[in-house]
């Protein structure tokens, strides 16, 4: 419709919108006659109408709900998917990703005072006239604490220790050589140590776990120069992830036991008074055999022997150790915020046993997503911990019940 136009005080169409008076004034209407819009705009001067009035005039015909969802919902929704987004991912994980195949579980029977023959008969396996041999291989980046844990722990039964430290992170930051400027807190095993250093690429902008996969086919040529046969045992698994030394010796003893086996460990967060859960099984034990062997962090077999060790994650003395671990570990992208390396946040997650990068369990059904939300409630037991952590205890103290407060460092 063409637009008819008049003197002031006239009706004015334009398009499908009216105008009472004042088309210069953009006083919408509809098109039926508006009293309201009318006593506003009409007869009045521009200058005469109140900032109010003229709002009120000008959002006339728009939907007020509709404006408070655009200008209001909107930005709220962004703002909760960017902020909460991996929470929201996490929560809905059971519906778009099954559980992975359960293990085949093996009972794992145990007692001091039990011979190693009963024991291995108990397995439905035989005993050897000899031990295998066991080499116990790790990638090194800066759990000096624990990995002292460790190898004390696996020492009777260890005849090669085999470490591979990196100048560089997975996340390409250039790192000090740690192990190799302590290295003489580990003499105990220095007669039975190869020790390979690995030179970082530094590649900008690269998916962390890239530079993993080099480093851990670095260590798998270096398990080789250690010398290790057809047969031997060999341990994967990372640091933190310790096997107890009777599950070793038990394997290194009995015949007849699987090529490959993964280790169920005690699942322990920031020192061993905050117990997860029995979930962790990415350790492993493998019968060696030259060429089809390959050190590996992943599953490779569905044999699980329960109960076999500990799992202490993020245990460390240093509050910038946790900042370390945060910034070079594959799971950087978990850091979604600069104020997650706060110390004092740090150090109060720590004590709540709360989760360092606010995320929810990493569960793939909702009853466990369920179960454990909130922070992990505190266990005051120190039995069945490593042998050499409790005899230690002043030494290492924070690593145990009711001392959650860190060093600066």
């Amino acid at each position: 419709m063409a637009d008819l136009l008049g003197e002031k005080g006239h009706l004015f169409w334009l398009g499908k919108k009216c105008c009472f008076g004042l088309p210069e004034a953009g006083c919408p209407c509809s098109k039926k006659t508006d009293y309201s819009c009318e006593n506003v705009c009409g007869g009045a001067s521009r200058a005469a109408l109140s900032m109010s009035r003229r709002l009120r005039c000008a959002l006339q015909g728009f939907n007020l709900k509709a404006l408070l969802l655009l200008f209001i919902g909107v930005p709220t929704l962004v703002f909760v998917i960017y902020a909460h987004g991996q929470k929201i991912t996490y929560f809905l994980r059971p519906l778009w990703e099954s559980p992975p195949k359960p293990f085949r579980t093996i009972p794992h029977y145990y007692h001091e005072n039990v011979s190693m023959e009963n024991r291995c008969k108990l397995h439905g396996w035989g005993i050897r006239e000899m031990p295998r041999r066991v080499f116990d291989a790790v990638l090194f980046s800066n759990e000096l604490d624990i990995l002292e844990v460790r190898w004390n722990e696996l020492s009777p039964y260890v005849s090669e220790f085999i470490l591979l430290e990196s100048n560089s992170t997975f996340t390409g930051l250039k790192k000090p050589l740690f192990f190799a400027e302590n290295r003489h807190r580990f003499k105990f095993v220095e007669s039975r140590l190869t020790y390979g250093t690995f030179g970082g690429r530094f590649v900008k902008g690269e998916n962390p776990f890239v530079e993993e996969a080099y480093q851990r086919k670095a260590l798998d040529q270096l398990i080789r120069i250690a010398g290790i046969s057809d047969d031997d045992l060999l341990i994967m698994s990372d640091v933190d992830e310790i096997p107890s030394g009777h599950t070793i010796n038990l394997l290194r003893w009995c015949d007849e036991i699987p090529e490959k086996l993964h280790l169920q460990l005690r699942n322990y967060l920031y020192s061993f008074e905050f117990y997860l859960d029995d979930d962790s099984w990415r350790a492993s034990v493998h019968r060696y055999r030259a060429g089809k062997t390959t050190y590996a962090h992943l599953r490779q077999t569905d044999d699980l022997l329960a109960d076999s060790g500990w799992h202490c994650s993020f245990c460390f003395r240093h509050i910038s150790e946790f900042i370390f671990k945060m910034n070079a570990y594959s799971h950087v992208d978990r850091v979604r915020f600069a104020y997650f390396l706060n110390r004092l946040r740090i150090q109060d997650v720590i004590c709540r046993g709360a989760d360092l990068f606010d995320m929810l369990p990493e569960e793939h059904t909702f009853r466990k997503i369920i179960a454990k939300l909130g922070p992990i409630p505190s266990t005051y037991s120190v039995v069945n911990l490593p042998g050499y952590l409790i005899q230690n205890a002043d030494q290492y103290r924070y690593l145990l019940p009711g001392n959650c407060k860190r060093e600066r460092g």
